[in-house]
């Protein structure tokens, strides 16, 4: 059967066979053996399971969802995001890593230039430790609040392409 979807409605289907192919192994793991005492007659306790059409069809998912994955991936590969210059497997590495330095410069950001962190001392000899930011508390305040826009930014356009860009593929009936 042919396809022709966006990236987010081909994550569904495959989502969807990897459902269908877990529910068949589950099936497997409750029917493909069973217990019976010995006074009773097993073919009235045994459970409907067929290890050859279980075989096939578990194959026909396993082939399906290597399809699926190799189209997102080539897709992923060969589609640009906006104006970024990044295809989205690029993207999908460069958000992690956005996150990663937003997250720094948040910390960083909040700090105050000198802060009491400690109140210490013998007797009547009072000693207060301070901690000193040893960078430029504005900067990093500009600085996060650059990445922050650019993560909302490469966020927005990779959910554009994901939503509006399609992909094509055929998979086994």
């Amino acid at each position: 059967m042919k396809y022709n979807v966006t990236s987010a409605e081909a994550s569904k289907l495959l989502k969807k066979i990897m459902d269908e192919k877990n529910i068949a192994l589950n099936n497997e793991r409750q029917s493909s053996t069973f217990n019976a005492s010995l006074a009773e007659d097993i073919e009235s306790v045994r459970p409907d399971y067929n290890y050859e059409e279980t075989k096939k069809y578990l194959e026909s998912c396993d082939e399906k969802i290597r399809i699926l994955k190799h189209a997102i991936n080539c897709f992923n590969t060969t589609t640009f995001v906006g104006n970024t210059g990044m295809t989205i497997d690029q993207v999908l590495v460069y958000i992690p890593q956005l996150t990663e330095m937003k997250n720094r410069l948040f910390e960083m950001q909040s700090r105050l230039p000198k802060q009491r962190v400690s109140v210490g001392g013998i007797g009547n000899n009072t000693v207060i430790d301070y901690l000193y930011t040893n960078y430029s508390v504005e900067q990093a305040q500009e600085d996060y609040t650059k990445v922050s826009d650019e993560l909302r930014n490469v966020q927005t356009a990779l959910d554009v392409v994901n939503t509006t860009v399609k992909m094509e593929f055929e998979l086994p009936e």
